[in-house]
Formats: C-alpha cells, sequence, structure tokens
C-alpha cells in the first residue's frame, strides 16, 4: 500500500490530515468450523490488510468511502440499519462502540483494501478491526486487543447477520509476525508459535465467491449447536472422540460433529509438529482436516478439491487444504520456499485447464496484527 497517495487521497476527498490504520487478512492453518463450537483454531495474518484514514468531522455523522467499491456512504449511527451493503460493516462496529458506552465525534473515513474480497481471507473481519481502532483513536480512547475483537464479532453476528466465531476478529488484533496463533474460543487465551523457516504460505483463490452470510454457513452453525444441545454439553469443544462415539445422533448433525471433534483434536497436535519442525505430520494433518471439511462437514467444492490434489503433485508441498468458510474461496498450502515458483505454475496452469478458471495465487508469511502506522 502506498501510505502516501492514501494521505492525498484523503486530502483531496476531505480535506485535512489524517491518522492511518491497519489490520491484516488472515488465513487458517487448521482449525476450521471449530470456532463457534468453542474450539481450537490455528489462524496466521497475512501480508495483506485494510487500510483506514481517519478525521475528525464537525458534526455527528460517520461518512465513509470505499477505495475498492467507489462509493461514499452516509452513516448516522443512532439510527444505522442493515443495508445488506459493504457499508454494513463500519456501521455495525460504530453502532456496538456507540452501545458500551463510547462518545465519538462525526469522522471521515477512507477505506482501501488489499485483501481479496470475497474469497475466504477476512477482508470483512480486517475493515471491522481497521474501522474500531481509527474510531477508537479519533475518540482519544483505548481498549484491549481482545475487547476490539469482541466487540468486532458482535458487530458482524448483530448488526451484519453472519454468526461467525471470534476466530478472524482475533487474529487481526493479536497476531505476531513469524508466527501462527493457537487459540482456545472459550477462554480467549493463545499462543504463539514460530513458523517453520524456509517455509512460504501460498493461498490459491478458486475465484469462486465465497459469501459468509449466506444461509449455508448459518446453517452449520446451527447444526453444531443442535449436536452439542442433544449431546448434551454446552458446546462440541465439550465432547470427546470416544465419548462421541459411543452416542447416536442423527444426520446430518453426527456428520457435523464427527468432524467438530476431530478437527479439534488435529489443532492440537498440528501445535506440536510445528514446535518439532515435523513437516510431514504437518501435512498429514492438513489432508485429514481438508477430507473431513469435504465429507464430514460437506463445505468444499469442486474447484477446492482440485487445487488441493494439484497441490500435493508438487514435490516441495508439506501441506494443502481447504481454509475459510468454504463452498468457494482459498486454500491454504505450506510450501518449501525452493518450490515456490514451480508451484505456482503447476496449480495455475493446471487449474485453468481443468476449469476453464485463472486462479489466483498469493504468496505470504505470517504478518503483524492490526495497529496504527505512526511516522
Amino acid at each position: 500500500m502506498d501510505i502516501e497517495a492514501l494521505r492525498g487521497t484523503f486530502r483531496d476527498r476531505f480535506g485535512g490530515e489524517p491518522r492511518l490504520f491497519r489490520a491484516p487478512g488472515r488465513v487458517n492453518l487448521i482449525g476450521e468450523h471449530t470456532d463457534y463450537s468453542d474450539g481450537f483454531v490455528m489462524p496466521v495474518a497475512i501480508e495483506f490488510a485494510t487500510y483506514v484514514a481517519a478525521a475528525p468531522r464537525d458534526d455527528q455523522k460517520l461518512l465513509v468511502h470505499s477505495e475498492n467499491y467507489g462509493t461514499t456512504e452516509e452513516i448516522v449511527v443512532a439510527t444505522a440499519q442493515r443495508r445488506k451493503h459493504w457499508s454494513d460493516y463500519a456501521a455495525g462496529v460504530a453502532v456496538e462502540l456507540r452501545r458500551i458506552g463510547l462518545q465519538f465525534p462525526g469522522v471521515n473515513l477512507l477505506i482501501s483494501g488489499e485483501v481479496p474480497l470475497g474469497a475466504g481471507l477476512s477482508s470483512s473481519a480486517a475493515l471491522e478491526v481497521a474501522t474500531a481502532m481509527a474510531l477508537l483513536g479519533i475518540a482519544g480512547k483505548q481498549a484491549g486487543r481482545s475487547e476490539i475483537a469482541l466487540i468486532c464479532q458482535r458487530a458482524e453476528n448483530n448488526f451484519v447477520g453472519a454468526r461467525c466465531g471470534i476466530m478472524d476478529q482475533f487474529i487481526a488484533c493479536n497476531a505476531h509476525a513469524g508466527h501462527a496463533l493457537m487459540l482456545d474460543c472459550r477462554s480467549l487465551e493463545f499462543q504463539l508459535l514460530p513458523m517453520p523457516p524456509g517455509v512460504s504460505i501460498v493461498v490459491c483463490n478458486t475465484m469462486v465467491r465465497h459469501a459468509i452470510a449466506g444461509g449455508e454457513y448459518n446453517r452449520r452453525r446451527q447444526q453444531c449447536e443442535s449436536a452439542a444441545q442433544m449431546l448434551g454439553v454446552t458446546a462440541l469443544r465439550d465432547v470427546s472422540m470416544a465419548d462421541f462415539q459411543r452416542r447416536e445422533l442423527p444426520e446430518p448433525e453426527r456428520k457435523r460433529a464427527r468432524h467438530v471433534i476431530g478437527e479439534n483434536a488435529r489443532v492440537a497436535e498440528f501445535a506440536r509438529a510445528l514446535q518439532e519442525d515435523d513437516r510431514p505430520y504437518m501435512g498429514r494433518l492438513m489432508a485429514e482436516s481438508h477430507r473431513s471439511l469435504r465429507e464430514d462437514f460437506e463445505v468444499s467444492c469442486r474447484e477446492l478439491d482440485i487445487l488441493v490434489d494439484l497441490a500435493n503433485q508438487v514435490e516441495g508441498t508439506i501441506g494443502a487444504r481447504m481454509t475459510g468458510g468454504g463452498f468457494g474461496g482459498c486454500t491454504v498450502n505450506l510450501v518449501g520456499e525452493d518450490a515456490v515458483d514451480q508451484f505456482r505454475e503447476h496449480v495455475a496452469r493446471e487449474y485453468e485447464r481443468q476449469t476453464g478458471k485463472r486462479p489466483e495465487v498469493y504468496v505470504t508469511h505470517a504478518a503483524e496484527g492490526a495497529g496504527e502506522i505512526r511516522d
């Protein structure tokens, strides 16, 4: 991102000198569809971020311009209603901040994002967190990073209408460069784990649009909650695989529960594999995760499966699986740095040959969490 150009655009549009804030997108190495069952996840922040330039204005309105969409929206926080529009993410954050008593003046916001939209890389959470930090900064208030994550999650749950868990907002707030973050989504305790040396994170976009607010995502969450109720527990995180296997559940709840319980165990094993730099075991765990997401959680699709198969054909690929909510979006791949060029060429060529779609391939490393840009 050209920071000086962003400042210049803000001055041209709004006048005045802005403060700048950023929040990264994320990719989840393992632990998919477990966060809303109070489970365990292991995301990393990526080197693509959303930037918000902000300065106060004289009235009580939020005037929000998106460089990505090329539109400006006026938000009156006291009367804001969901519009099923990109501005809902900013409006929802402002509403939640006001709900906890934060008083802030009118604010001009200029939003510019690098996180691919609709790819399952948490462009929405990056926008929410960057907006929250901007509004807090303009109001002269501070909040803990985990508190900011919870505020932004509530904005997406209550205002936008997507029943997401805490993972996306939490990693945007608490990421540390060069590290994965293992998060207990119930206690919000987390552990930072160094990424192995000489390994790139390669994200492959199916170019099949991922819509997190769609009904299938919310339906999966409801099925997990129903399974937990049938098993007599608060959340599926409270059930061991041995206990699960002794119980009878109807379909599809049985499949959904089997995925979540198994995936929680895989996150713990992946943490151990990272600490021991056991790359073959990392690959097996990622393969098991993808199979479970495809067969038990039923959120994969033909394009995701093709990308995973193609990745595993490349010598130097450590592991591959779908990541994000599913039904399109991206795969995450751990690839030895000396194999990245071959990986990109093979996967892009063969995917286009098999699907007619040209994938986008992003090479990244574990990045730093959100904050103000000071220079």
